[in-house]
């Protein structure tokens, strides 16, 4: 039974079975049934391509509204670095932390702060002996559930730090109570201000026996389209900002790497060179590396699908912008390289095997033989007509009894003998 909570939902009214997302659906957790798409949610990883893909937009992403932080007394903002390359001619993110306090936030607590942190914590993680090489960052909650599900053999490699969005809520909360004793810890809302709905249900699950110190998470759509109308240049904004050109280069794909100051590292962006870069390192046939870093969005979260502006427009926007600020304001001591407790999980997901056939091995081999005969009847065209994104998937969905051969329209057209 699946508990796992989803933030990339379907619109079945707006859909029309055009198989596009069946196409582009990184772990083929979408098939076209009855004319609509039907998600397998055991398979889905959240990362929004099918949102991004979607000519209908009948793909949809389930995130919280700003009003859901009404009912705090307390509400503390988080947002992350991609939010500040959606503006246009934007030389100081004081702006942006300033409207966010304008539209009714009572605190702003980077992100960008936070990853600066995390950067320092990677360093000193890196140096501690026996740890297992390439260490592979989990800042990517798709990327960590695509482990999960499908590289259960790279748990060893896995980040063992909390990402910088859950180092910041822990660390405003904390400020928030010593600023004001007279309120509840249920009284205070952090509300994080996200680029994916991978953001959210990262949120709404939890990460392995890890509870999300988030409460609220809002699209950076909702947020910034409130913003425009507060953000003035006219307007002396105040000191808030914490953060230096580490922390806002997290939100492009290569900001986390290569702010260990190391060059043995990879950087990959893009679901499909994620999964490949995950084969090479799981094969053992990669190049010796320190860490590895990978994005789902193109471009790094400046390509989530909940932005606004172009990725690469974003990206150059954001470099103009570190050119204002200080390589870092948040340090760690190399005297005392020293991880609180508190910023390390323990367990990753439980590993739910997307590909198994049968809890049998010997049920799992006769049903993986009968997909390989199944195979070579078919056309091996892989057009989607069916409803599968592969000729292999539809014979795999005909041996486990969700689809029936005269799915293939192909198959129905060619003679006896070639089919």
């Amino acid at each position: 039974m699946n508990t796992y909570e989803h933030s990339v939902l379907l619109s079945v009214d707006k859909c029309i079975g055009c198989t596009t997302c069946v196409r582009h659906c990184p772990t083929e957790a979408i098939r076209i049934r009855d004319g609509r798409a039907v998600i397998n949610e055991g398979r889905c990883i959240d990362c929004g391509e099918c949102i991004r893909t979607c000519p209908q937009k009948a793909k949809k992403a389930v995130c919280n509204k700003l009003s859901d932080m009404d009912g705090f007394r307390g509400k503390i903002a988080l947002p992350a670095p991609s939010l500040y390359g959606q503006f246009e001619n934007l030389d100081d993110v004081d702006y942006v932390l300033t409207g966010l306090k304008q539209i009714g936030f009572d605190d702003v607590y980077e992100v960008s702060q936070a990853a600066e942190m995390v950067s320092a914590y990677t360093r000193a993680y890196l140096s501690t002996d026996g740890v297992k090489k390439p260490v592979i960052s989990t800042a990517c909650p798709a990327v960590a559930r695509l482990i999960a599900l499908r590289f259960p053999s790279l748990e060893d490699h896995v980040l063992r730090l909390l990402p910088p969005m859950e180092v910041a809520a822990q660390l405003a909360r904390q400020r928030a109570m010593e600023a004001h004793p007279e309120l509840q810890p249920e009284e205070i809302g952090v509300c994080f201000i996200s680029p994916c709905p991978a953001k959210a249900s990262y949120v709404k699950n939890g990460f392995g026996d890890y509870k999300s110190q988030v409460d609220v998470v809002v699209p950076m759509t909702d947020v910034y389209f409130q913003l425009i109308n507060v953000m003035s240049a006219e307007t002396q904004p105040e000191d808030l900002s914490s953060s230096g050109m580490i922390g806002v280069s997290w939100a492009s794909s290569g900001g986390e790497a290569s702010s260990l100051f190391n060059d043995s590292y990879l950087a990959a962006d893009g679901i499909e060179n994620v999964i490949r870069v995950l084969d090479q390192i799981e094969s053992g046939n990669i190049a010796q590396l320190e860490f590895v870093e990978l994005n789902a969005c193109p471009g790094g979260c400046v390509g989530g699908v909940l932005t606004v502006q172009n990725p690469f427009i974003a990206r150059a926007k954001l470099r103009k912008l570190r050119r204002f600020l200080p390589v870092s304001r948040n340090f760690l001591s190399q005297e005392d390289p020293y991880i609180p407790a508190r910023y390390f999980f323990d367990t990753l997901p439980e590993y739910q095997p997307i590909s198994r056939l049968s809890d049998s091995i010997a049920q799992s081999m006769r049903m993986m033989a009968d997909i390989q005969a199944l195979r070579g009847k078919l056309p091996g065209l892989d057009c989607g007509a069916c409803g599968a994104p592969s000729c292999r998937a539809f014979a795999e969905d005909v041996v486990r009894g969700t689809a029936v051969m005269d799915d293939c329209l192909v198959s129905r057209v060619l003679p006896k003998e070639e089919s």
